[in-house]
């Protein structure tokens, strides 16, 4: 990752100087700059930033979008060979530019998506190079006075109506005040003004910082593959063969003074850039509605009742906000009377299966030309695959990749529809998730990186990173600790340990500091947010254990403990013997505290404060996790979790940690029926996992596509037996399938398992792993076969009827 490079850039701006913080609002810019090009046999390279978005256009092409999200300590910039796109003769570059007003203390709602940071200052910054055979730079394009700008006075913003506060606001739109053809080569931009640079981007040598501290992008562009919406749903004022037939392919003239609505659909949940052309129909409204499913109305409080996602029966709504355009319906040529095609595109991508058009025309008929989006996300490549005798697992698993796929973007999200910020619980599990599918750790280390940089003072880490408003929920914190363990685990990097052991030390010890005379983890200061997880009983303290309102929560203690045993073996594998010693011993300390003052004899189960006679399957699991209840108590433990229905529930966003528990207490086998909270979403006709069930919001939540770590981990059974995956262990737990099959992605390459009980009643497992990595079988019998190489697939057996016996 490059940074500290020589700059002979400026950043640069419109308009007026200095800009005045008080009077901050979201700006848009327009920026180009025309120049020759001789081929020579040298390739263009660019480097680009913007404060705060930026696309980027050479010769009308887009070629760039970003930057990638920073925070105030570092901001990133992209780099392109745009070589293929340049003519000889001229060019042009041109760039839309987004500045999100910075607002002090930031106006959730009003200054733009909460996960972007921004200065009080707009600002865009390009430099070119031409880069010979040798490697070598030669200075050829920079952002400076020459670039010609104008401010944007066609589009405004506005809060949206769904509680979507985090993201920003939707667009509104006058096509007539749009810069129309602004990218193209030929242009006429005599009106614009000269380009004011407002910083130098090069650094002083006295150590003094721009708001721009400028550094490479550490994470792959973005993908932006072209997709078209695959049915309509249903339509008003329009007959549904015509729009059938527009949705196809084939344009569709809206009457003048008309009204009409059409509901596209696409294949699954995604998240894109939608692209709407139009011809003609100066005067005409069009709304853009995007939404995750159809739904009954909201009830008297405003709950919601989804039900059946695609069920567009009468009476069913689709909830969203709008994107609206007037259009210009600017035509081809003076006196022509015919319309130049125009083209809508919002700037930041949207997340919809579903997209309401509507138009209302005026006094000239519209041309609706096409309405299609390029899907967008990070470009996670998948080369896990699982498959079983189970029907109803094949779509979980489907699902799953869904949705991971459109929590990921520049950073790991919890939800792309409703907040797209990074939480550390929420990335502790999608990480581990993308490991298992693909072995790509790069927007994981970003990941480690954000949250460590997000540290206060005091030791804490803030619970969502990047973002404008500082959150603080003490208990994600332990997770990023959680996320070290998992990286190591997998990847056997010491290195990046070493890196973090500081703040991972920083963390524990604010968490040391607050426990009580009873050797408890106490109750969280004011202003923070204990959360644990989105439970029924629990919804009036906004997911808080009603514990908290007699003291402390057992479930802090415990997963403080378990924090303590992952930061021992972190720093014993880092060469800290003392250290680890140290945090060994106090998680001992916290779990003799939790068995003295949490444990209830009469139930046999841990309370969920010391002082209250309250009862949660998350401190039960939590007690197992952290080592305080082992053995037969850790089993008797579970029995009650699975069966007992008086315990507050789990809900998706803990359920990972519930069939983590059900591994460590030996009782795997008893989490298969778990899997119907999946399969009743499958029969909701979900695309991607819902967040919860309590209060029905998101419809793709990141820590719902548990599947991708069960399946390869437990019922395939690949786990490292080292850290880095430099041995393998291959458990197979097989439930009541006949079969399963599949490849799990490690550092060094594919694993690939096949098991199966075979029609003679044997349990025969074939296993196939990288070269010159042992490889240990654990059949589920309990016998054991080693092998120092298995690239040539090694295979083994026992009878199905021990297999059985000992399920």
């Amino acid at each position: 990752m490059e940074t500290n490079r020589h700059w002979s850039a400026k950043w640069i701006w419109t308009g007026e100087l200095p800009v005045d913080p008080a009077a901050a609002r979201t700006e848009i810019a327009y920026f180009r700059r025309t120049f020759d090009f001789v081929p020579t046999g040298g390739r263009l390279v660019l480097r680009v930033s913007a404060d705060s978005r930026y696309r980027l256009y050479l010769n009308g092409a887009s070629v760039l979008f970003g930057p990638c999200k920073g925070d105030g300590h570092v901001h990133y910039y992209e780099t392109a060979d745009v070589t293929a796109l340049l003519k000889a003769g001229r060019n042009t570059l041109a760039a839309k530019v987004v500045h999100y007003a910075a607002h002090e203390p930031h106006r959730m709602g009003a200054a733009g998506p909460v996960s972007v940071f921004r200065s009080a200052q707009g600002a865009f910054l390009l430099e070119g190079a031409l880069r010979g055979e040798d490697g070598r730079e030669t200075p050829f394009v920079a952002t400076d006075g020459s670039w010609r700008g104008r401010r944007d006075t066609a589009i405004r913003y506005e809060e949206g109506e769904m509680g979507k506060h985090y993201m920003g606001y939707p667009e509104r739109v006058d096509g007539g005040q749009l810069p129309r053809g602004w990218t193209a080569v030929d242009y006429d931009d005599s009106g614009w003004s000269a380009a004011v640079p407002v910083s130098s981007a090069a650094l002083p040598t006295t150590g003094e910082l721009t708001p721009w501290y400028l550094t490479e992008r550490p994470i792959p562009l973005l993908y932006e593959e072209p997709r078209s919406f695959v049915g309509v749903m249903r339509t008003e004022g329009t007959d549904i063969a015509a729009a059938r037939g527009w949705c196809g392919g084939e344009p569709l003239l809206v009457p003048p003074g008309s009204r009409i609505a059409i509901d596209l659909a696409a294949e699954r949940l995604v998240t894109g850039f939608l692209q709407l052309e139009l011809e003609d129909g100066a005067g005409s409204k069009v709304r853009l509605l995007c939404s995750e499913c159809y739904e009954a109305p909201p009830g008297p409080n405003g709950e919601r009742n989804k039900g059946i996602r695609d069920d567009a029966s009468p009476g069913r709504i689709l909830l969203g906000d709008s994107d609206s355009y007037r259009v210009a319906g600017v035509p081809e040529a003076e006196g022509s009377g015919r319309g130049a095609t125009e083209i809508y595109e919002p700037f930041w991508f949207r997340t919809f299966r579903y997209v309401r058009l509507t138009v209302e025309t005026a006094e000239r008929p519209l041309l609706l030309k096409g309405l299609n989006y390029r899907e967008t996300g990070y470009p996670l490549e998948a080369v896990g695959e699982f498959e079983c005798s189970e029907p109803e697992f094949g779509p979980l698993w489907t699902i799953s990749l869904n949705t991971l796929r459109n929590c990921m973007h520049e950073t790991y999200e919890d939800c792309p529809f409703y907040e797209q910020l990074q939480y550390t619980m929420d990335t502790m599990m999608q990480a581990v998730f993308t490991y298992q599918v693909s072995g790509d750790d790069r927007l994981a280390r970003r990941a480690i990186h954000d949250f460590h940089s997000s540290m206060l003072p005091n030791g804490m880490l803030q619970c969502r990173y990047p973002s404008m408003f500082r959150q603080v929920i003490p208990g994600f914190s332990l997770y990023w600790i959680f996320m070290l363990h998992d990286h190591y685990r997998h990847f056997g990097d010491a290195e990046l340990i070493v890196r973090y052991r500081p703040s991972m030390e920083q963390v524990l010890d604010w968490f040391e500091r607050q426990k009580n005379g009873q050797g408890l983890v106490g109750s969280s200061p004011e202003g923070y947010w204990s959360f644990v997880d989105w439970v029924a009983e629990w919804m009036e303290q906004w997911g808080v254990p009603t514990a908290s309102r007699h003291g402390p929560i057992t479930v802090y203690s415990l997963m403080y403990a378990a924090a303590l045993d992952r930061a021992a073996e972190l720093n014993e594998h880092t060469g800290r013997s003392e250290a680890a010693r140290d945090f060994a011993g106090r998680a001992e300390r916290v779990r003799e505290a939790v068995r003295a003052t949490c444990f209830a004899e009469e139930r046999g189960l841990f309370r969920d404060g010391p002082s209250v006679a309250e009862y949660s399957q998350h401190t039960q699991i939590w007690a197992v996790l952290s080592g305080t209840a082992t053995g037969t108590l850790a089993q008797s433990l579970m029995r009650s979790v699975l069966a007992d229905g008086s315990l507050a529930q789990v809900s998706f966003s803990m359920s990972y940690f519930l069939f983590r528990a059900l591994a460590k207490s030996g009782m795997y086998e008893a989490s298969f029926p778990l899997w119907k909270k999946w399969t009743d979403q499958v029969a909701l006709s979900l695309t991607t996992w819902m967040e919860d069930l309590v209060t029905q919001r998101s419809d793709c939540h990141g820590w719902g596509a548990v599947p991708l770590y069960e399946f390869p981990a437990e019922i395939l059974g690949v786990k490292p037996a080292l850290p880095g995956f430099d041995a393998i262990i291959v458990a197979p737990s097989v439930g009541p399938l006949q079969w399963a099959r599949g490849k799990v992605a490690t550092r060094h390459g594919l694993v690939s398992v096949d098991w199966r009980i075979a029609d003679d009643g044997e349990f025969r497992l074939t296993v196939e792993a990288p070269q010159g990595i042992p490889v240990e079988l654990l059949l589920p019998d309990g016998s054991r076969q080693q092998y120092a190489d298995a690239s040539l697939p090694v295979q083994a057996s026992c009878r199905a009827a021990a297999v059985a016996a000992r399920q």
